[in-house]
């Protein structure tokens, strides 16, 4: 049997949820509103976004990917593959900090990270 790298885990986490957001837009043009009042909640849910003093894990990190492709901008391979690593080698993710209006918030020194916390 074949073993995965990260860089190919991470190109398979973000085909997959690029096919669950397919189906998603899907149910969107038939449903107006349902990304909204149905799966935003719940995924965020899913991807504990909301527990503040939760560390991400790799049972998060699937609804973290698929919550990032619900913005204009999904999230970049080396980002999710920077997070992926993280969370294989037992390091936290890096949380961002907050940034000015119109700033991309970016933890010192790194890219911003998919985590939504």
């Amino acid at each position: 049997m074949a073993t995965l790298t990260t860089q190919q885990l991470a190109e398979l986490l973000i085909g997959i949820a690029r096919s669950q957001q397919a189906v998603i837009d899907a149910i969107e043009s038939q449903r107006t509103g349902y990304k909204l009042t149905h799966l935003a909640p719940v995924l965020t849910t899913a991807a504990r976004n909301r527990n503040t003093g939760h560390v991400p894990t790799l049972m998060d990190f699937p609804s973290r990917v698929l919550l990032a492709h619900q913005g204009r901008n999904p999230p970049d391979l080396a980002q999710v593959l920077r997070d992926l690593e993280a969370l294989l080698s037992g390091r936290p993710i890096p949380v961002a900090a907050p940034a000015a209006p119109g700033e991309v918030a970016a933890p010192a020194g790194r890219a911003p990270s998919i985590d939504m916390t």
